[in-house]
């Protein structure tokens, strides 16, 4: 997975009227939340922009409101690819994923931005692209091939997470299916459900007309 370097001011003035000056002056408000969690109440220092939310039995996580660039995260976010984000704020770098983008339900523009900080001990969820490789016997057929899920969720360790999940479907039939608990990645768990259809070679008309013709003449 490549990185992507991000320069994040962190942002001290909250609420809706702050959060629209900054929209309008091309920034846009968004939050890191650390993956390691804390005891309550915390004896460490909170720098500028950070706080302490709580998640019950006496512990908590860091999060850290930011403001960044429009012009700064338009690749990140308008890009196929996925990034590991290395986030420069309060002068140190912090290793990120990017969980969620709030968009303006009319207008398409980026509202708000959610990041969680990744390590090289705790595994984390992300969605990866599929990329199917090779030439499907169903296809060789006459089929079609479709693929029904462009991303996979995946549960690993950030560093260990491709670009790209790719699969080779030479040996996909016409009218069959590629499921999600046929596939097995090295250092990867697939979390979406094993019943999933991922792709499929589709009977075409064509394929239909072939199979009657051959039936109809046996």
């Amino acid at each position: 997975m490549q990185t992507f370097k991000l320069q994040a001011e962190p942002r001290t003035d909250l609420g809706k009227k702050a959060a629209k000056n900054l929209r309008a002056a091309g920034m846009i408000p968004a939050v890191l939340n650390s993956n390691e969690v804390v005891e309550l109440p915390f004896k460490g220092e909170l720098k500028a922009g950070e706080k302490l939310v709580e998640i019950g039995d006496g512990k908590g996580i860091i999060s850290t409101d930011l403001i960044v660039s429009v012009d700064n995260v338009r690749k990140l976010v308008y890009s196929p690819d996925i990034y590991a984000v290395e986030i420069e704020v309060n002068g140190a770098k912090k290793m990120a994923i990017l969980k969620e983008i709030q968009f303006h339900p009319v207008k398409d523009t980026i509202l708000h931005m959610d990041f969680l900080e990744v390590s090289d001990k705790k595994p984390v969820i992300i969605e990866v692209p599929v990329k199917l490789e090779g030439h499907a016997e169903g296809v060789k057929a006459g089929g079609k091939l479709q693929l029904t899920m462009k991303k996979l969720k995946v549960r690993a360790i950030y560093s260990n997470v491709p670009e790209r999940l790719v699969i080779n479907v030479d040996s996909l039939g016409l009218g069959k299916t590629m499921q999600v608990g046929e596939l097995s990645f090295e250092g990867l768990e697939l979390v979406n459900a094993k019943n999933a259809v991922v792709c499929a070679v589709q009977l075409t008309r064509a394929a239909r007309g072939a199979q009657a013709a051959a039936a109809a003449g046996k």
